[in-house]
């Protein structure tokens, strides 16, 4: 990657996504920070001698995307188990996961964010709980590849404690100690952990879920994740089959649950969150806990759809998340945009949720949910110059007047550049960090050695 941070680009519809929009404006950055937002364009003394300068007439300029919810692992295992429920498509799923290594895991890491960055992602969570014992630094493996694509990664060190022998529903292969769980997360926030503004990597707290981890151990995270000053990730609430097995086994609702463990608050984001009562809502709201909506994974796998109307008026963050590739195959994030806006208009109506609401999610709402919002999710003089620009005057998006009802109402626009701290990711519509080829080669391969060693 070029390490040139200084930018401008004039011409573009700008939508800042938390001020005015620029229909002809302008976006100077500096030493990977924006400096300059506004009509027209650039002024000349803004601009920095050795900018690189993008004409942007044509385009429509958004924040980088921000995902807030994957698992990276599951590029090597799309298409299978199409007809499963969750519980069967996971059962299925863990006869092939366990025999991951931190090989196939890079490779599945630099294949799912290169196809990431090129659907405008400069922000990604990936949550990783898969750890089996005696097959390399996994967490390593994964910070390294996303350091060689440029995409900030935001590693959710996840674990599960609780295999088929203890009443949970991976097999016992695939699960780690109480104590090693609790050592590896400690030891990936120690080694790659960086709190500071613009860092490209973090590390969160992140147990599988409740039917996967025990209640030790989700106590004891939550302990380690405040004792570390790091946020707290999991899956809830994503089916009715785990509502019913959290009151048969715990006697309440998975949202009551969470609260008696410590998995409330500010620090918290649940993935999925579908099947809540307007109770669980009002708690989530009234705690700052945040959601990563996830549509087409919940759909594929018929769990339901997300209230995000009544969380959203709640005042709970939302953000938007692609899931695993093994349960929404190539779903690009910008396409989760349109996904989310036509699940809550199938709910409740067309005033559901609007065009430029489905793009808050996915910027500014995405990066509250993962504790950034003070650095990235808008076009903000002082923030992050992570920016995608999207070809809006192309066959069929350039009769519709509205670039952002362009974006997300229809398919996703061509992207043409995509910036992270204003250095280069995507370029011309081809990624200028690896390769669009050596991705999908490493992605065919890491699918290749996981499924031969699974038919052996």
């Amino acid at each position: 990657m070029t390490d040139h941070r200084s930018l401008v680009i004039e011409g573009a519809h700008i939508a800042t996504v938390d001020g005015a929009e620029h229909p002809d404006g302008h976006i100077i950055a500096r030493d990977g920070l924006i400096t300059a937002v506004g009509d027209g364009p650039a002024p000349a003394h803004l601009v920095p001698d050795d900018a690189t300068r993008v004409d942007g007439r044509g385009h429509l300029a958004t924040p980088g995307l921000v995902n807030t919810h994957n698992h990276l692992y599951q590029w090597a295992t799309q298409g299978l188990f199409t007809d499963g429920t969750l519980f069967e498509w996971l059962v299925g799923s863990y006869e092939i996961w366990h025999r991951l290594d931190a090989r196939v895991v890079a490779d599945t890491t630099t294949a799912g964010l290169a196809h990431l960055a090129l659907s405008g992602c400069t922000t990604a969570s990936d949550h990783h709980y898969i750890h089996p014992a005696g097959r390399g630094d996994i967490v390593d493996a994964q910070v390294r590849a996303a350091l060689d694509v440029g995409v900030r990664l935001d590693l959710a060190r996840g674990s599960m404690d609780r295999g088929h022998s203890q009443g949970g529903l991976p097999p016992d292969s695939v699960v780690e100690t109480l104590d090693d769980a609790l050592q590896g997360t400690a030891d990936a926030i120690d080694a790659h952990h960086d709190p500071s503004p613009g860092s490209m990597t973090r590390i969160a707290v992140a147990p599988c879920s409740p039917f996967s981890v025990s209640r030790d151990l989700m106590v004891q995270a939550a302990h380690l994740a405040r004792d570390k000053g790091v946020r707290l990730h999991t899956h809830l609430a994503e089916t009715l089959d785990e509502e019913e097995q959290c009151r048969a086994e715990f006697g309440c609702t998975p949202v009551e649950y969470a609260e008696k463990l410590g998995w409330l608050g500010p620090d918290v984001w649940f993935a999925h969150a579908v099947h809540l009562s307007d109770d669980a809502i009002a708690r989530i709201a009234a705690t700052g806990t945040g959601v990563a909506h996830c549509p087409t994974s919940n759909a594929r796998l018929g769990a339901g759809i997300c209230r995000t109307t009544e969380l959203l008026a709640a005042g709970v963050p939302v953000g938007l998340g692609v899931d695993g590739p093994a349960s929404s195959e190539l779903t690009p994030l910008a396409g989760e945009m349109h996904q989310a806006l036509l699940m809550a208009r199938a709910r409740k109506g067309p005033q559901a949720l609007s065009a430029r609401q489905a793009l808050h999610m996915a910027t500014l709402g995405g990066a509250r949910v993962l504790g950034r919002d003070a650095e990235l999710g808008s076009l903000t003089v002082g923030k992050l110059a992570d920016i995608a620009l999207w070809r809006v005057d192309g066959f069929g998006y350039d009769v519709i007047e509205d670039p952002v009802v362009a974006a997300v109402f229809g398919p996703t626009p061509p992207l043409a550049h995509l910036w992270v701290g204003a250095l280069p990711v995507v370029s011309g519509g081809e990624l200028t960090t690896v390769t669009r080829e050596a991705a999908a080669a490493r992605g065919r391969n890491a699918h290749a050695r996981l499924t031969q060693e699974a038919n052996r």
